[in-house]
């Protein structure tokens, strides 16, 4: 015949509650802004839907105009910084949709 021991009270017998991941990336910027991507990016992303990283970071699946919409400083502080390494005004690159 087996016994069962019964927990003493307060070992720790409580529920375990791990915290709530940070599910927001910031104030929401990144959605008011059209971003800097390498051109050759964008187009894969117009043929096969792949998602995109701009300079910022910003992944996302270009489908907008980013015409209608202010450069994100960061992309634009990246973009000049990198001068003819791919920025400026005689670097290649892209600004892309939001």
């Amino acid at each position: 015949m087996s016994t069962v021991e019964e927990p003493e009270r307060g070992a720790g017998t409580g529920t375990i509650v791990e915290p709530t991941p940070q599910t927001t990336h910031g104030d929401g910027d990144h959605e008011r802004f059209a971003h800097y991507v390498q051109k050759d990016k964008i187009m894969a992303s117009a043929m096969d839907g792949t998602p995109v990283v701009a300079l910022c970071g910003k992944v996302w699946v270009p489908g907008r105009d980013p015409k209608k919409y202010p450069v994100c400083p960061t992309c634009k502080e990246i973009y000049e910084s990198m001068g003819s390494f791919g920025g400026g005004k005689d670097g290649k690159g892209g600004k892309g949709d939001k």
